[in-house]
């Protein structure tokens, strides 16, 4: 029962991600420490190995069906996701070994994750009515990419939904557009994060008895979600994406009440 419970989970929260540009971390993160069954450092690897596994699939799909990327954009926010995602990684190290106790790093994270999805929930009800900047370049997509890189590391969350509105609301992206180079800075920044622990600590110290069907359900559901993409209309994605959103915001604010 338990290995389904975390195989439904990561296909869930994969096929989601990929079809939103979450990247399905936002969900795995919150849902794990709902679960209680690890503390926040081992959940943030599961998170971030099984939305690694999602970005492979997911732009590997993307590719096939010959989805337009804008690289000029999509390839500097890598570069800057690597180098993001490597400080939150240090960052989350430091806060861990400061707050001594698990929950109160899981509260943090929570109450962290939660106010930025509760802005970005806004953001995009009111985005229609709002200006965006039009902006562009080389040195503006890199620092986009670190400030991306470095919440997606910190928080656990393999990218989220501020990617999205991020990139929307800079260089005024259409929804699918911006999700497709969510997914890319997504899978630079858990590659960033991955080499860190690799380096640092290595993977022993870690439970990871429920990586493989986590890795399983994320295969199936970044090629799912990319396909579902491809396929709905744009409309339909961003309800998907204001939808998740509430869901993720309840599950935080519970598990922020229960860690009191």
């Amino acid at each position: 029962m338990r290995v389904l419970l975390y195989f439904l989970i990561a296909i869930c929260a994969t096929t989601v991600g990929s079809l939103t540009g979450m990247g399905g971390g936002v969900i795995i993160k919150p849902a794990l420490d709902l679960l209680g069954g690890y503390d926040a450092a081992t959940i943030g690897i599961l998170s971030s190995v099984t939305v690694f596994a999602m970005a492979i699939v997911s732009i590997a799909k993307q590719l096939r069906q010959k989805t337009p990327i804008p690289v000029k954009t999509a390839l500097p926010l890598a570069v800057g996701s690597v180098v993001g995602g490597t400080g939150g990684e240090r960052i989350l190290k430091a806060v861990i070994a400061a707050l001594g106790d698990n929950r109160a790093v899981v509260m943090t994270q929570n109450i962290c994750l939660g106010l930025l999805i509760a802005a970005v929930f806004l953001y995009m009800l009111k985005k229609d009515k709002l200006p965006t900047l039009h902006r562009g370049g080389f040195l503006l997509s890199v620092l986009a990419g670190v400030l991306l890189g470095f919440f997606s590391s910190f928080l656990g969350i393999g990218g989220g939904p501020i990617n999205v509105a991020l990139l929307i609301f800079v260089f005024s992206m259409d929804t699918k557009t911006a999700t497709v180079c969510s997914i890319i800075t997504i899978l630079f920044a858990q590659i960033s994060k991955l080499a860190s622990v690799a380096l640092a600590t290595g993977f022993a110290p870690f439970n990871l008895t429920m990586l493989p069907v986590m890795i399983i359900g994320a295969v199936a559901g970044g090629w799912l979600g990319a396909k579902l993409n491809k396929q709905l209309p744009e409309k339909t994605v961003e309800k998907a994406f204001n939808c998740v959103q509430l869901v993720v915001l309840t599950v935080c604010v519970f598990n922020i009440c229960r860690n009191l």
